[in-house]
C-alpha cells in the first residue's frame, strides 16, 4: 500500500511542477508578446503590400529597417524619460527597449523600392512587386 502512495504523490508532485512550469512559459511569452509592436498588413491591388506598426514614442532616427533575402525586419530603440520636480519631491520613471518584428515577404518584391514613412508613432512601410511580376493589362485588338 505504500507503494500506490508514493506513486500518487509522485504523480501529483509532477503534475503541479507541469503546471507552474506552464505559468511559467505563459507569463514569459506574454511580456514578450507585450513588446511586440502591433502590426497590420494589407494588400493593395495585386502589385503593392503594406504594413503598419505601432512604434509609440520612438523617434524616427532610432528606427532600423533591414531586407534580407525575403525577410523585412524593422528594430526601434524606444527610449522614454518621464521626469517631476517639485519643491518636496523628485520623480523620475524610464523605460528603454529594443523593438523588433520580422516579417517573410512575398515572393517577387522589389526590394529596391520599399519606402517608409514614420508619422504620429505609426511606421508605414509600402512594398511593390517587381516590374517583371507586375499584373499587365493586355489590349484586345
Amino acid at each position: 500500500m505504500e507503494l500506490v502512495n508514493t506513486a500518487k504523490e509522485l504523480g501529483q508532485s509532477v503534475e503541479e511542477k507541469i503546471e507552474h512550469g506552464l505559468e511559467v512559459a505563459k507569463d514569459a511569452f506574454a511580456n514578450v508578446a507585450s513588446h511586440l509592436p502591433f502590426a497590420n498588413l494589407a494588400k493593395k491591388g495585386n502589385d503593392t503590400f503594406k504594413i503598419e506598426i505601432d512604434l509609440p514614442g520612438v523617434r524616427k532616427e532610432d528606427i532600423d529597417l533591414q531586407v534580407e533575402e525575403n525577410i523585412l525586419t524593422i528594430k526601434a530603440v524606444r527610449k522614454m524619460k518621464n521626469e517631476v520636480k517639485k519643491e518636496d519631491y523628485y520623480l523620475c520613471e524610464s523605460n528603454f527597449g529594443m523593438i523588433s518584428r520580422s516579417f517573410v515577404l512575398p515572393e517577387g518584391i522589389d526590394t529596391s523600392k520599399v519606402d517608409a514613412q514614420y508619422e504620429d508613432g505609426r511606421l508605414y512601410v509600402t512594398l511593390e512587386k517587381e516590374e517583371s511580376r507586375k499584373a499587365k493589362s493586355i489590349a484586345v485588338k
